[in-house]
Formats: structure tokens, sequence, C-alpha cells
């Protein structure tokens, strides 16, 4: 996917339609002259629904819609005719967005499912005819209800990337490479940083026909979970993924130092993102002389809980077992602390 057509944030105004008005009706035929009430109730409004589409990866489509109006409900009739229901706006959205009133903050609801749908704005409610209000003791009322009024609001939608694996790291840590070779993804790769500025999803083969699907995120920085750079909007996609695999390049100057900085800049933007199971690799170990000296001092410092292993893309070592801790941790319960 293209890095112009990767939107992942949009801001819309929405109006759920109004509600139709109640008949104020008599009957009046040719042999009767005074009728009782028969004035039918209002058609509700148009609600505003976000529905779950497999086949969408992006909101682009929703990028230049900045109003959203679903329709008003019909007035009622004579003869207890009911006016009819307002039509929905239905807006179309990839698995993993998630829908937040702009001003309050409050979330509306998240799409996780294919053809799951949520309402964010209700129709206003039809009103009730004079029918409705006819009683013993008042047999001809001359009063109906008005609709009740749509509901109007800027709603902000933002998609969180739906993978099971999530490729955490810095800048030019090999992230992109590992997802090329592992699956038929093709992202820019290039030897400088932030190449990658928008997710890339692959699915990734593994024995007997099974696989998972590993998500690229971009680089973080320093201070990502202040806002610094495009952190926000980095880190957000990796709050969906079960798993998080840390990338540290063997070249690094301090593994662990970099290890913890990552897990701090999670830590800072969500707490919860460290109960998520986490495995370490470190990446682009064909730049190391192989000998076990030098890959002991690689390891020096990093968790003895979270499982580490040596990969490289250019010359494949590691890649068939990082595949197996990778469906092996994703497939066993998660320990409770």
């Amino acid at each position: 996917m293209a890095s112009s057509n990767f939107i992942d944030y949009v801001k819309i105004n929405a109006r759920s339609g109004d509600g139709g008005a109640g008949s104020l009706h008599f009957r009046r035929e040719k042999h009767v002259s005074k009728g009782g009430p028969d004035g039918g109730n209002g058609g509700r409004g148009g609600h505003v629904i976000l529905r779950g589409n497999a086949q969408l990866w992006t909101l682009l489509h929703l990028r230049y819609t900045k109003h959203i109006k679903a329709e008003p409900g019909g007035k009622g009739d004579g003869g207890r005719r009911s006016g009819a229901e307002g039509e929905d706006k239905i807006l179309e959205v990839p698995l993993g967005t998630v829908a937040r009133n702009a001003e309050t903050g409050e979330e509306l609801g998240e799409i996780t499912d294919d053809g799951q749908e949520v309402i964010l704005l209700p129709g206003g409610r039809g009103g009730l005819g004079n029918d409705h209000f006819k009683s013993a003791t008042n047999r001809t009322p001359d009063y109906a209800q008005p609709g009740g009024e749509g509901l109007e609001a800027w709603i902000i939608l933002e998609l969180k990337v739906l993978a099971d694996v999530g490729l955490v790291g810095f800048p030019n840590a090999g992230k992109s490479t590992l997802l090329s070779v592992v699956s038929a993804a093709r992202p820019e790769i290039a030897n400088y940083p932030f190449t990658t500025l928008v997710p890339n999803l692959g699915v990734v083969a593994y024995r007997d026909d099974l696989s998972f699907v590993m998500a690229d995120i971009p680089g973080i920085i320093e201070g990502a979970s202040q806002g610094r750079g495009l952190g926000l909007r980095f880190l957000r996609h990796i709050e969906r993924n079960s798993l998080l695999l840390f990338l540290i390049p063997a070249d690094s100057e301090d593994p662990a130092a970099e290890y913890e900085t990552l897990l701090n800049e999670l830590r800072e933007y969500n707490p919860s993102l460290l109960d998520k199971q986490r495995l370490i690799a470190i990446s682009k170990i064909d730049l190391v002389e192989n000998e076990a000296s030098e890959r002991e001092k690689l390891r020096s410092g990093l968790p003895d809980d979270v499982p580490n292993l040596f990969i490289s893309a250019i010359t494949q070592e590691g890649i068939e077992r990082l595949k197996d801790l990778i469906w092996t941790t994703l497939n066993e319960p998660l320990s409770v602390s």
C-alpha cells in the first residue's frame, strides 16, 4: 500500500436524521362525517452507522468526506399510516477502526469483525400521531407529537492495524527487511531512517498451511510517547497486536539500553502494552563475527524472562526458528504475573 494512500485518521461532521412528525388527522369519509382520530406515527430518522469491511485497509475513501447526514423520517398520515423510516447513512471502514467524539474524547465504538455495525448517532424518534392519544376520557385528541431531532457531532475515526505480531524498533532496525523476507509484502527498504512511514502488513506462511499476520510498524524514536516526530501515530498501531517482536540491530552500541528505551516509550504511551507477550530478535547478526563471545556481549543485559534469538534477513540465519518461536508464543496461554 502506498504511503500517500494510507490514511489512518479522519475527522468528520455527522448528523443523524430528524424523526418524522406524527399526524393530526380524523377519519373523514362520505358517510362518516365525524370519525375518530386516525393520525399515524412519524418514522424515525436515519442512523449514522459504522460497518466493518474486511476488504478495506485504509480510511482513504473518507479522507475528503467532511459532512455525513442521514435522511429524516417521513411524516405520519391519516388512516393510521406511519411515515417511512429515514435512510441510514452507513460508513464502511476497515477492521481495527475506533470512533471517538472529537469534543469529549468518548469512545463511541470499535470495529473488529467483518459486517459488524455500530450506531454512532441514532436517528430522532418518530412522533406519535393523535390516534395514539385517544382514550375513554379523550375520544378526539387534537394534538400529535413532533418528531425528535437528530444528533450532530464531530467524530474522529482512527485506524489501528490488526495483526498477530507487531515489529517494534528504532528506525533502520531491519523491520521492513524482515517482513519482506518472511512474507509476500514488499515495503520500501533503504539504508536511512524513516523509510517506513505507514504500517505494512504481511501474511507469514507457516508449517502445514498455517499462517499469521505480521505488521511492520514505523520506527519509534525516543520521545515518541510525548508526540515527538510522528510517535503517537506510530504507537497506536501497536495496541492491536497480540505479540510484540522487538528488533534490535547487532550494530547497536547497547542492545539492552535500546530495548529499555523502546519499552519505556510503550509504557509512557499506554502501560497496558507491557502486558502483551514479547520476543526480542537481534537483527543483522551477519554484521558480527560468528563467535560465541561476541554474541554473548550482545545478549548481556537483556531480560531473562523475554526469549531472544539472533537473526539475519540476508543469510536467513534464525528465520525459521523465529517463526517457530512466534507460533508457539501466539498459541500458548498468556501467563499472569
